[in-house]
């Protein structure tokens, strides 16, 4: 999928839990798949955030999975099905999920357990008019998810370090734009300079 991005973070408040389910205790998953308001590193030129309510929308429409280490042969859960809970709260995307009773994800757990495993990622894409572009105080570039599509939550590894591909393009059109409006307001007023000087001309004449 081309527009496809990845962002991680890292989790130190993910953890497993019990929850009693068909009369047993089951392990759940529990976290924060993404953070609110928390600048990135640099990402190629520019540092992001993501504000509040960027995954209301999401959280109402989309299919989700969660998969371990992005890998769509290892569900671990999914929103449809109710095995996946994603909710906004203060600090940023809470999930929940309902692992399978299966090898992999049982030796997932006894990694997370260990703390072996303690970073997440989401896979997204924008919405119409789903970010904005800024530069700060100090004149860097910030980008703010307000709107996304969310594809899956995943527990990884080794996280890959974000795709910027799709966002640097995003990055070089927003700045396109700026060059452009500036490059209209040098022509406007050298345009003023000219009419100016030629009242001048014309009121000495």
């Amino acid at each position: 999928m081309k527009d496809l991005e990845r962002r991680f973070f890292h989790c130190d408040a993910l953890r497993i839990e019990t929850r009693a389910k068909d009369g047993k205790e089951r392990p759940v998953i529990r976290g924060h798949a993404a953070v609110f308001n928390q600048l990135s590193e640099d990402l190629g030129g520019f540092r992001e955030q993501i504000a509040p309510g960027a995954f209301a929308d999401a959280i109402k429409l989309d299919d989700v999975r969660a998969l371990w280490n992005h890998n769509a042969d290892y569900v671990l859960g999914r929103n449809l099905s109710g095995t996946l809970v994603l909710a906004e709260d203060a600090r940023g995307l809470a999930i929940e999920i309902d692992p399978p009773d299966t090898q992999w994800a049982r030796d997932l757990l006894i990694s997370m357990e260990r703390g072996d495993v303690n970073q997440m990622s989401f896979g997204f894409s924008l919405r119409p008019n789903g970010q904005d572009w800024a530069k700060d105080d100090a004149g860097q570039v910030i980008r703010t998810l307000k709107r996304v599509r969310l594809f899956d939550v995943s527990p990884v590894t080794y996280p890959a370090y974000p795709q910027t591909d799709v966002a640097v393009r995003e990055l070089r059109s927003w700045e396109g734009q700026g060059s452009t409006a500036a490059q209209a307001e040098q022509h406007a007023a050298a345009l003023r300079h000219i009419q100016h000087l030629r009242m001048q001309l014309d009121l000495s004449a």
